[in-house]
């Protein structure tokens, strides 16, 4: 069952809209509930019919008593049989024989009635000690429709005799299809002030108007003369719906997950969330299922009621994420200049949190370098977070090198300060020995970063959600339905 929206475009015109229809609704219900009025009366006006006689053919008893004139004998018993059997045209090749007040019987018959009616009238008739009926019945054939045809001709002059009251039944119908319409679309008028949601406006016109509906199909059925009928719809209501619900349990779980999901708003439209193994952007949520772009740009459709039960993780809730990486020094290097660099580098690098405090931090003593942690916050509503840390690790690189901290490798490495004296076996020009001395390394300044890194290694900086975003509008849409994340 489903109802136009009714969504006024300003206040004052949907107040007069809503009232307009309220005074031709209140209308039409008037005069029908009028009509309906001067109908019953009529009807309870009409003088019962009186009874009609039923045709012979639905006879099924006879007199206690056939009554034969006084002195009667064999002959004029089965005389008085004759002419009774011969009268009601039921019986063909009709033989009545009576022998000492015993009646015989022969012939043949449609139907098994027919024979015991005739049986019954002969033990029935005067001075008749017994009979012995030996009336055979025709039988039918199997493409014999006379008795569907009898039936149908029966239903016909039934339903013509309570035609009046199918046709008042079927005013209450309209009537109540009316109303319920009418308070389908006031209920949506008044919670659109409340309720944003639209699925959950629909939903609460709907738990209005389905009781509406179910008690006018109960007046109508009982106004037509189907009282039986009437209580089998209200009485079969829960076991259709019980039904209904082993049925389509996945279906009516999802329904109920979207209703559940709309009300508690876990992510909006365009949120970057995780959910059941899944990463992206959402785009839409109809009663059946969410669906997802990816950051590699596929669709993903996952069911209400596995994204109601799994674990959302909103990275678009919280516009700032934090982001991390591990670098190692060498052990002749100092920590402190380590982490002034690193700060320095941070301090003006694009994209970052400037409220939120980075770190710096000494988190182990490896086999050939000391670890160093350095935690930094990203504006992810603007920045594409893996672009600014690639970024920052760039940056803190290339301060390092410029201000000679050594980043050695995880394998074991030993320094010589002083060099590594080589002494020459051969040669007159290599007698004497001479040490070889690696190159002290320069402490230079920092190199000064250019404020933001636009047109560098990582490119454009920006978040890539407008770019999903623009994606999405050019997709196809792989499933229809509302979007239930709209409020209007």
């Amino acid at each position: 069952m489903a109802f136009d929206e009714f969504e006024p475009s300003s206040r004052r015109e949907g107040i007069f809209r809503a009232k307009s229809w309220a005074r031709k609704s209140w209308f039409g219900v008037t005069t029908g509930l009028l009509v309906c009025l001067a109908l019953s009366n009529a009807l309870m006006a009409q003088e019962p019919p009186a009874p009609q006689q039923a045709p012979p053919e639905s006879a099924s008893q006879v007199a206690e008593t056939v009554s034969v004139d006084p002195g009667v004998t064999d002959a004029r018993i089965a005389e008085r049989l004759t002419r009774i059997i011969e009268a009601t045209k039921w019986f063909r090749e009709v033989n009545v024989r009576v022998d000492q007040g015993l009646v015989f019987l022969e012939g043949r018959t449609d139907t098994e009635n027919h024979k015991i009616w005739a049986g019954d009238l002969a033990r029935n008739t005067q001075g008749v000690v017994a009979a012995v009926n030996r009336i055979s019945v025709n039988e039918t054939s199997t493409w014999d429709l006379s008795p569907a045809w009898t039936e149908l001709q029966s239903l016909g002059s039934e339903a013509m005799k309570k035609s009046p009251l199918i046709i008042l039944g079927l005013l209450i119908l309209l009537l109540t299809w009316s109303a319920m319409m009418w308070a389908s679309r006031s209920a949506r008028f008044v919670l659109h002030r409340w309720l944003e949601n639209q699925l959950l406006r629909r939903v609460a016109s709907r738990v209005i108007a389905v009781p509406i509906l179910l008690l006018g199909a109960y007046l109508a059925l009982r106004v037509a003369g189907l009282t039986s009928l009437a209580v089998t719809v209200l009485g079969g209501t829960g076991l259709i719906g019980l039904v209904i619900g082993i049925a389509f349990r996945e279906i009516a779980e999802n329904f109920l997950a979207s209703v559940m999901i709309s009300i508690q708003n876990p992510f909006a439209q365009g949120d970057l969330i995780a959910v059941a193994g899944h990463k992206g952007f959402v785009q839409s949520v109809n009663t059946r299922s969410t669906l997802l772009m990816t950051l590699d740009g596929n669709h993903v459709q996952i069911p209400n009621a596995t994204i109601y039960k799994e674990t959302i993780v909103n990275f678009t809730a919280n516009p700032n994420t934090r982001f991390d990486f591990l670098v190692g020094i060498g052990y002749d290097d100092s920590i402190e200049e380590a982490q002034a660099v690193s700060r320095a580098v941070l301090a003006k690098q694009e994209g970052l949190v400037k409220d939120l405090e980075p770190w710096v931090l000494v988190e182990t003593l490896g086999a050939a370098t000391v670890n160093i942690r350095v935690y930094f916050w990203v504006d992810t509503a603007s920045f594409n977070g893996l672009k600014v840390r690639s970024a920052v690790i760039r940056g803190v690189k290339k301060a390092f090198v410029a201000a000679g901290i050594s980043m050695p490798d995880e394998s074991r490495e030993v320094v010589f300060p002083s060099g590594v004296p080589v002494r020459m076996i051969s040669g007159e020009s290599e007698a004497a020995a001479r040490e070889v001395k690696a190159p002290a390394a320069s402490k230079q300044e920092v190199i000064q970063l250019p404020v933001g890194t636009r047109g560098t290694t990582e490119g454009d900086l920006s978040t890539e959600a407008t770019d999903i975003k623009q994606q999405a509008q050019r997709a196809r849409k792989p499933e229809g339905g509302p979007n239930l994340l709209k409020n209007s």
